[in-house]
């Protein structure tokens, strides 16, 4: 089915093919999304952070901003899914065309600037009962005049309902935003959402495009502050070599051509925390081999975005059956047993 899809939403316009496929997931949620399939494999189930996941993979922020779509994702296989990135504030985020197809790069390019309805309206419409892990992903508004004021405010919020909340300082399309990555600024910002959080679990989302010193900073930050785990990363604003037309536009680089800096800054954060901390990598992952070399690099868990817009709805259940059986391969009874032995 889902090559009888691509071409017809590949023909719109990138963000209109988004919003549509949303909407689709959403009333198919509504509607008790029949036909879904969970993935019950026992070699799949992990615990991290104290919540237990019926498999590693989960949805990244950013496809699901409003929380639309929490049931259809779930029933698409995936263990958790993470809404956001939700801000106190709706705010409608930068001007259009943002979002942009690399098709000959299996790439994506956005500048998309925390748009969402605010974090009120999301709470409203997410499910009361789950299939799966829910994650909430919070920032700041744009012209905040206390930007770690709206981090607490939306964790505080975000933590009576969501399994996890993320604090994501790493998108590069809110002007300032990653200054709270280093420093006092970093450490501020985790005292006060730490204390915000209260006994939920409490994850860091970091940006790839980071200095050595900065890794080891983040590092001991998020152990001394007592995080839960710590998502690497977001997009990056670096650009290695494209083919795509659309491969000079400004913002923040997703999908294939990320790969490469996703894995090494998984490996600099497996040495820079020592195994003290889960590490959830993103960025380029488009398959179960792929999963399966990032969980054996230290990754507990493992998350998706923009290689969904390419392998579509097929493709968390073929990642999951690639990675047990690699997993089985290999002679691992479970996911936890292969996270850092490659």
């Amino acid at each position: 089915m889902s090559f009888l899809l691509r071409p017809a939403l590949f023909a719109l316009d990138a963000e209109r093919a988004h919003r549509l496929t949303i909407r689709a997931l959403g009333a198919w949620g509504l509607a008790g999304a029949p036909g879904g399939q969970q993935m019950n494999d026992p070699i799949l189930r992990s615990r991290v952070a104290g919540i237990d996941f019926a498999n590693p993979m989960g949805v990244a922020a950013g496809i699901d901003k409003d929380g639309e779509a929490v049931t259809g994702l779930h029933a698409l296989g995936f263990g958790a899914v993470e809404v956001g990135t939700l801000t106190p504030l709706p705010q409608p985020g930068n001007p259009k065309p943002r979002l942009f197809r690399l098709v000959a790069d299996k790439g994506v390019i956005n500048r998309m600037g925390f748009n969402n309805g605010g974090l009120a309206a999301a709470l409203a419409r997410l499910p009361a009962k789950r299939r799966g892990v829910l994650g909430l992903n919070v920032g700041a508004n744009k012209d905040a005049a206390d930007r770690v004021a709206d981090y607490v405010a939306g964790v505080t919020a975000a933590a009576r309902v969501a399994n996890y909340v993320t604090i994501n300082v790493s998108s590069p399309n809110t002007p300032g935003l990653r200054d709270l990555q280093h420093g006092t600024a970093l450490r501020d910002l985790l005292a006060a959402t730490r204390l915000a959080a209260g006994e939920r679990p409490l994850f860091l989302k970091i940006a790839p495009d980071l200095e050595p010193s900065a890794i080891d900073d983040i590092a001991r930050a998020v152990i001394d502050h007592r995080l839960d785990a710590l998502i690497v990363g977001n997009t990056t604003v670096s650009r290695p070599p494209l083919a795509s037309p659309h491969a000079g536009e400004k913002g923040g680089l997703s999908g294939a051509p990320l790969a490469a800096l996703a894995r090494q800054r998984l490996s600099d954060f497996r040495r820079a925390t020592g195994g003290a901390i889960p590490l959830i990598t993103a960025g380029g992952i488009d398959g179960g081999a792929e999963a399966y070399a990032r969980i054996r690099a230290g990754a507990s868990l493992v998350q998706l975005y923009s290689a969904m817009a390419y392998g579509g709805p097929a493709l968390p259940m073929r990642l999951l059956h690639e990675l047990a059986a690699l997993l089985r391969r290999d002679g691992f009874a479970s996911v936890g047993e292969a996270v850092g032995t490659g």
